[in-house]
């Protein structure tokens, strides 16, 4: 699949080089798919091998593959006004994570996810200064500007992520609200259960369950059910509880959860847009607002997704209600 990046740049190519660029540009995505299906089919012969001749090193190998960033991630789009005030925060598993600041009033916290930064999200930055409020983005152990995670550079995992926004939260305070992007959601809602309360949550494109996603990480690598169970325990040892847990849906279904819009896109390729409908469903007190055409990222950078989301504080929702 490709990433909003190149699928921009190759649009840009096009218009400038006309048909000879345009030419360019779908060799260029033909080649990265080949390339992308050669490497997954090197994975799964290589750790088809492992699993029948030394399964201890499969199981390393599908921890470590699950943990790696998306391939792309260093593409970073950057919608950020103007430069913040850059803070570095120690985590508990050693280093530093970077929050960068703007503005006074009432905290937003802005969160990120699997392989994103927090410039991604910097489209809200200057509605929410501009009304009176001090926003704090996060960039999560081997994410962004933030010092490589303890799996080592490159990867990382959800805990890491809920600790560094745990990490923003005890140095900046509690949250008027707080707006995420993908697994930054469930990020999100874990920390604000447990760390730190907000008055509202804006939850963009959220991510599956994480019981579905190991399913489909298995299935596309095609390792044993050995190996999946193995992966599965191991990521519940680091999470130090079940892997549903995480799982959003019924986090807030008995309406525990603040006050929260759902931001889902009917073209997302990445979380299926029955994910965010059904969160909506779940939980009696948030609503869902669906965009046409805006997949995974370019939904965080739309007027009407930043609108919509600035409306929620204000209730004025300004985008289609879904």
């Amino acid at each position: 699949m490709d990433s909003a990046p190149e699928q921009d740049a190759a649009f840009a190519e096009t218009q400038i080089g006309g048909r000879q660029t345009g030419a360019r540009a779908r060799f260029r995505r033909s080649r990265r798919r080949l390339l992308v299906g050669a490497r997954l089919t090197w994975l799964r012969v290589s750790l088809k091998g492992l699993e029948v001749v030394a399964p201890a090193a499969a199981d390393r190998r599908a921890l470590e593959l699950w943990c790696d960033l998306p391939p792309g991630s260093g593409l970073r789009r950057d919608f950020r006004p103007y430069p913040g005030d850059v803070v570095r925060l120690p985590v508990p598993r050693g280093g530093e994570v970077v929050a960068e600041v703007w503005g006074e009033g009432p905290v937003v916290y802005l969160m990120h996810g699997w392989g994103g930064w927090r410039g991604q999200l910097g489209a809200f930055v200057e509605p929410l200064a501009a009304i009176g409020h001090r926003v704090v983005a996060v960039d999560a152990p081997s994410h962004g500007d933030s010092d490589p995670g303890f799996m080592g550079r490159r990867r990382g995992t959800v805990m890491e992520l809920m600790e560094a926004l745990d990490a923003a939260g005890q140095q900046f305070g509690p949250a008027a609200w707080v707006i995420a992007h993908s697994l930054g959601c469930t990020v999100a809602a874990q920390v604000v259960r447990t760390s730190l309360p907000s008055e509202r949550l804006v939850l963009i494109a959220p991510n599956h369950g994480f019981g579905e996603v190991v399913e489909q990480f298995s299935a596309t690598l095609r390792l044993n059910p050995r190996t999946r169970d193995h992966l599965r325990a191991s990521l519940e040892a680091i999470t130090r509880k079940p892997i549903e847990e995480f799982d959003l849906e019924p986090l807030g279904a008995d309406g525990s959860m603040p006050d929260t819009l759902v931001l889902h896109d009917r073209a997302d390729k990445e979380t299926p847009y029955r994910v965010g409908e059904a969160l909506a469903a779940a939980w009696p007190n948030a609503r869902l607002v669906t965009t046409v055409g805006l997949g995974h990222q370019r939904i965080l950078a739309d007027a009407g997704t930043v609108a919509a989301a600035v409306g929620h504080i204000t209730d004025r929702v300004t985008a289609r209600e879904g």
